[in-house]
C-alpha cells in the first residue's frame, strides 16, 4: 500500500537532527562524485532495484538522494522523485545503524526538500513500516493503492 503525507503540516524536525548530531552522524544531500560509492552501497546492502532508483536520484538537479554518514561511511540513504515524481523512497538504513534515528532524519530530509521544491503532499510508495510513517510524519494509507505503480514490475 502507498501512504500520503501532508508536507505543509510536517512535525518540527529539529529534535531529530539534534539527536543525530549527538551521535556523531550526519544526514546530507549526496554529491555527484559520490554516486559510484552510494549506488554500490545500496546494491550491496539492499538490492539492484533500489540501486537503479538511487542512480536516477543522481540524475536530478538538485540530486534527490540523501545519505547518512557515520565515521566517513554510508550507513543510510533516502531518495525522492525517482520512480515517480512526488514519491518518497526507496530508503534504507544499514542493519547495525537501525534504531538510532537515522531513518527518521533521512525521512525528514527528503520530505522537507520536497516541500521546499513546492510539493504540498508526498506519496510514500509500497510502504513497509506503516506504523513508523504514521507516527513520524502523520502519513495515512491511500485506499486501493496496492500494488500501485509497481504493478507488473519485472
Amino acid at each position: 500500500m502507498d501512504m500520503l503525507v501532508k508536507l505543509y503540516d510536517l512535525p518540527n524536525s529539529q529534535a531529530v537532527f539534534e539527536r543525530l548530531n549527538e551521535t556523531g552522524s550526519l544526514v546530507r544531500r549526496a554529491l555527484a562524485p559520490e554516486k559510484h560509492r552510494v549506488v554500490a552501497w545500496v546494491q550491496e546492502t539492499f538490492s539492484a532495484a533500489w540501486a537503479c532508483e538511487a542512480e536516477v536520484a543522481f540524475s536530478r538537479q538538485p540530486i534527490s538522494c540523501f545519505i547518512a554518514i557515520q565515521k566517513r561511511k554510508v550507513v543510510g540513504f533516502a531518495c525522492h522523485d525517482v520512480t515517480c515524481l512526488n514519491f518518497f523512497g526507496p530508503t534504507g538504513t544499514e542493519p547495525t545503524a537501525r534504531k538510532s534515528g537515522i531513518g527518521t532524519a533521512l525521512l525528514f530530509a527528503c520530505l522537507e526538500a520536497m516541500r521546499q521544491q513546492g510539493y504540498g503532499y508526498a506519496i510514500i510508495g509500497a510502504v513497509g513500516p506503516a506504523d513508523f510513517y504514521a507516527k513520524a510524519v502523520g502519513a495515512v494509507p491511500i485506499e486501493g493503492s496496492a500494488p500501485g505503480i509497481y504493478r507488473g514490475l519485472l
